[in-house]
């Protein structure tokens, strides 16, 4: 057996067994697969996969375990040549992140411009999506860190630690009624056109989960994954926006006096919501992403980043807030 016929089959259970599309993502050929598979299940006198002709069909249970050895087995030589790479360029190579545009625009420049200055060799990645694409990608290892508030603490493979805690706030027109109201109710915000993010974005659920429990409907005229497309439309009078906090702390044009656009805290209608660092378990961890992690939350250290990729997956444990 080799590492080879190890990759085929891992990559053909992440294809949805589908062989044509696992030999154009590994530049091989489909005849080929199908030989170093069927190799592999004569050396280990099992079947991995059941079959119909020459189509696969689904995993047997034999087949689950070896998907298992063999995803670590994958894993550990992703992490030597990660050790490798460690000793050999020091303090150089690329940090790749996995973020949402809110955190990446908002949240990430001051931490990346610090590790660059630390790590002047370390170039960085940037790839933004989803909360799920961003925890797939940390799963995948096309990203190294993942940062997000939804999903990444959904994916037992992955090793999430609460980074911060930040809350909506609404944007509106400084002439709107309830720019001069002091504290905002739900029936208020219900009864206006909304402008939101798309519901798998920066705490869209919450929202929504508060106006459902007190059998609201809000009015949600716009949805965007994007803070500054909000802003603009809440500038323009389309209706009032409701972004995550750090969207506008440091907003040049809602920090002048006579601004177009106010905005108001509404954490006490939404709640807090909860960033999360993510790794994937098992991975070897590099100095310059422990000191990225550092960077970006002060409630982070690699003493606990370490000690949270050895706690075994299901606990609980090293996702919790108590350690932090």
């Amino acid at each position: 057996m080799n590492l080879h016929q190890f990759r085929f089959v891992w990559e053909a259970a992440r294809r949805n067994l589908n062989l044509t599309e696992t030999a154009k993502a590994l530049h091989t050929s489909q005849p080929g697969i199908s030989k170093a598979i069927l190799e592999l299940e004569e050396e280990l006198g099992v079947d991995i996969f059941v079959r119909h002709g020459k189509r696969l069909r689904r995993v047997t249970e034999p087949g689950q375990q070896v998907l298992r050895s063999i995803d670590i087995i994958l894993r550990e030589v992703a992490n030597l040549k990660r050790i490798g790479e460690e000793y050999a360029l020091q303090d150089a190579g690329t940090l790749s992140i996995a973020t949402t545009h809110t955190q990446a625009r908002y949240v990430l420049p001051e931490p990346v411009a610090a590790l660059r200055r630390k790590f002047p060799k370390v170039a960085v990645s940037l790839h933004q999506g989803t909360p799920e694409q961003v925890a797939q990608m940390v799963l995948d290892e096309v990203a190294d860190v993942g940062l997000a508030t939804e999903s990444l603490s959904d994916f037992p493979e992955l090793v999430s630690l609460p980074c911060y805690e930040w809350q909506h706030v609404v944007v509106m027109q400084s002439s709107h009624p309830l720019a001069q109201v002091p504290r905002l109710t739900l029936e208020q915000l219900a009864a206006e056109p909304l402008i939101s993010y798309h519901p798998s974005f920066t705490g869209r659920k919450r929202i929504d989960q508060a106006f459902a429990q007190r059998g609201l409907s809000p009015n949600v005229v716009m949805e965007a994954i994007d803070s500054d497309v909000i802003k603009t439309y809440a500038r323009l009078g389309l209706g009032i926006g409701l972004v995550a906090e750090m969207a506008v702390k440091d907003d040049p044009l809602m920090q002048t006096p006579g601004s177009e656009l106010v905005a108001r805290p509404v954490g006490h209608l939404f709640g807090p919501n909860l960033a999360r660092l993510a790794f994937k378990r098992g991975a070897y961890m590099r100095q310059f992403v422990l000191s990225f992690a550092e960077l970006v939350s002060d409630r982070l250290s690699r003493q606990l980043i370490m000690q949270a990729m050895q706690t075994p997956s299901g606990t609980g444990r090293e996702g919790s807030d108590a350690g932090l």
